[in-house]
C-alpha cells in the first residue's frame, strides 16, 4: 500500500555522490600507515557506494570511523549511504516486496542513523551546504517536515545563494502541500472534487477497517499499529507478504503523512475508529483486563515474564491505556474464576527481542468480579471495588484499631529482625532478599487496611488463605490473622 502514496523527495543536488579522501588529510598528524589504511577503507566504501552495494559501503565507512572518529568526510559519506538505503526502501513497491522480500532492513532505522551522522556533520562543518542538505533529507525520510524546513533555512543563513538549498526548500513546500491537500487530479483513487474516494485501499488488511494509527512496514505494507503488533504476537513476519520484521511497538513510528491524509479525508470514520480503539485500551474504573495466574494481595511487588500471545496483546493495550489490569486465579474448588482479585499497576515494562515482555507490577485495590467475558483471547471483567468498614474518626473502635496496628507493627519488626538473623546464619540469601524487599514496602500505620495486607504478605500463605483475607472487610480481624500466620511461620522455621 505504501507505494500508492506520493513520495516526498528533496532536490538532491550534489548528494548522489560521495567525497574522496584527499591527500590533504595526510597533514592532520596521522601516521602514514594509519592514513593509508583509512584512505583505502574510504576508497573501497566509495566504490561500493557508486556500485549501489550500500551495506558494504557502510561497513567500510564504519571501520574507517572507528579508526578516526568524527572525520567529516567519513561521516558525510556514511550518512549519504544510510539515506540512500532508506529512500530505496521507502520507494520500493509492495509488489517488489512480495516477489523478493528483504529481511532486516528498515527505512526508519537507516534514516535515524543517517540523521545522527548529519547532526555531527553540522557541528563539524557548520559552513557547509551539504551538511544541511543531508540533515534535511534525513528528517524528510523520518516525516519530520517542519524540522527539515528549519535545517534548510539554517543552511540558507550560511549561504543565501545556494541553488541546491533553495531548490530543496521549494521542493519541500510544494510536496508537503500536495501531500496534505491530496488534490490528485488524474490520480487513481481520487474523486473529481479533490478528495480520495473511499475504497478498500485505505483499509487495514488485518481488521478490514479504515487504517487507524497506521504503520508502514519495511516491506511496504500498511496496517493499523495495534493490528500489526497483535499479528506479530504469533510470529515476527509481515501479515501480508511474510517478510521477517525486526520492529517493536515502542520503536515503530506512526506514519504521520498517511495518518494526516486519513484524518483529513475521512474525519468521521477515523473518529469512530479512535472511539473503538479507546474502548479497548482505556478501560474504565469498573472494567479491567485480567491476567489469570495467582492471588496477589494489596501492597505487593512482583516481576512477571509475559510470553503467551494473548497476554502480550493485553499488556500492550494496558500500556497504551492506564497501565492497570487485574490479577486473578482459577478457584480449584469450582474450576472458574475466583470471586476476589486485585488491581495491579505495571510499573516497569521491557519488551524483549523474541516478543515477550518482562514486567514489574505493584498491587493496589481489591475487587469482586461481577461478570467476566472474553476479548481477543483474554478475559475482561466488570468489577466492584471492595473496602474495609473503617470505624469513624474519634470513635473508641478507631482508637482500638490504631492501637492494634501499632502493636502488630512492633511484633512485625521484631519478627523481621529475627528472620533476617536466621537467614544470615543459614546463608539463605534468597530468603534474606525476600524479607528485605517486603520490609521496604511497609505502609504508613495510619492506613490500617493496607498495613493488614502487608503484615499478611510476610508469611508464605497458600492461595486459599490469601483469598480468604481478600474477602474480609474487617481490618482488625485481618491483622489478628496476620499475626497468627507470623507465629506459625516462625514455628515452622524453628522445626526446620
Amino acid at each position: 500500500m505504501a507505494g500508492e502514496w506520493p513520495s516526498l523527495v528533496l532536490s538532491m543536488g550534489g548528494l548522489d555522490d560521495v567525497e574522496n579522501y584527499v591527500c590533504a588529510h595526510e597533514q592532520e598528524g596521522l601516521a602514514r600507515d594509519t592514513y593509508h589504511h583509512i584512505f583505502e577503507l574510504v576508497r573501497n566504501g566509495n566504490m561500493s557506494f557508486r556500485e549501489n552495494r550500500l551495506e558494504e559501503a557502510i561497513n567500510f565507512y564504519s571501520r574507517a570511523n572507528s579508526i578516526k572518529p568524527g572525520d567529516p568526510v567519513i561521516l558525510s559519506n556514511r550518512c549519504a549511504a544510510y539515506l540512500r538505503i532508506s529512500r530505496f526502501l521507502k520507494d520500493r513497491s509492495p509488489s517488489a516486496s512480495e516477489y523478493k522480500p528483504l529481511s532486516g532492513l528498515d527505512p526508519t532505522i537507516h534514516a535515524e542513523l543517517g540523521l545522527k551522522d548529519a547532526e555531527k556533520l553540522v557541528n563539524l562543518r557548520n559552513n557547509s551546504v551539504k551538511s544541511y542538505l543531508l540533515k534535511a533529507n534525513a528528517l524528510v525520510l523520518l516525516e519530520k517536515y517542519e524540522k527539515a524546513r528549519d535545517a534548510i533555512l539554517s543552511g540558507l543563513q550560511v549561504d543565501p545563494f545556494s541553488d541546491s538549498l533553495q531548490a530543496s526548500l521549494k521542493s519541500l513546500e510544494a510536496a508537503s502541500g500536495s501531500l496534505m491537500g491530496m488534490s490528485g487530479h488524474g490520480q487513481p483513487g481520487t474523486s473529481t472534487h479533490g478528495q480520495p474516494e473511499r475504497t478498500d485501499d485505505f483499509d487495514c488488511t488485518v481488521c478490514l477497517k479504515l487504517l487507524y494509527e497506521p504503520v508502514t512496514t519495511p516491506c511496504g505494507h500498511s496496517f493499523c499499529h495495534s493490528c500489526l503488533f497483535q499479528s506479530m504476537d504469533h510470529g515476527n513476519r509481515c501479515p501480508l507478504c511474510r517478510t521477517v520484521l525486526f520492529i517493536s511497538p515502542r520503536t515503530c513510528s506512526i506514519s504521520v503523512t498517511l495518518k494526516s491524509i486519513l484524518q483529513k479525508n475521512f474525519p468521521e470514520e477515523y473518529a469512530r475508529r479512535k472511539q473503538e480503539h479507546d474502548s479497548l485500551t482505556n478501560f474504565g474504573v469498573d472494567l479491567l483486563p485480567l491476567f489469570v495466574m495467582d492471588v496477589v494481595m494489596p501492597c505487593q511487588k512482583l516481576p512477571l515474564n509475559i510470553f503467551e500471545p494473548r497476554y502480550r496483546l493485553m499488556v500492550r493495550r494496558v500500556m497504551e491505556g492506564n497501565h492497570r489490569m487485574g490479577m486473578a486465579i482459577i478457584d480449584s474448588a469450582t474450576g472458574s474464576l475466583a470471586e476476589y482479585a486485585c488491581e495491579v499497576e505495571i510499573t516497569e515494562c521491557e519488551p524483549l527481542p523474541d516478543g515477550r515482555f518482562y514486567i514489574e507490577i505493584e498491587s493496589h485495590r481489591r475487587f469482586r468480579i461481577v461478570r467476566s467475558l472474553d476479548q481477543d483471547g483474554y478475559r475482561v471483567a466488570e468489577v466492584e471495588w471492595i473496602q474495609d468498614i473503617i470505624p469513624p474518626e474519634g470513635s473508641t473502635e478507631k482508637q482500638h484499631l490504631l492501637e492494634l496496628t501499632y502493636d502488630a507493627a512492633e511484633t512485625a519488626r521484631s519478627w523481621i529482625r529475627r528472620a533476617k538473623e536466621a537467614a544470615r546464619a543459614k546463608q539463605d540469601q534468597r530468603r534474606l532478599e525476600r524479607i528485605e524487599s517486603v520490609e521496604l514496602l511497609m505502609p504508613s500505620l495510619k492506613d490500617p487496611e493496607r498495613f493488614s495486607f502487608w503484615l499478611a504478605s510476610l508469611s508464605k500463605l497458600r492461595p486459599l488463605e490469601r483469598l480468604d483475607l481478600m474477602g474480609l472487610i474487617n481490618t482488625g480481624e485481618r491483622i489478628r490473622r496476620g499475626l497468627n500466620y507470623l507465629r506459625a511461620e516462625e514455628q515452622r522455621c524453628r522445626i526446620q
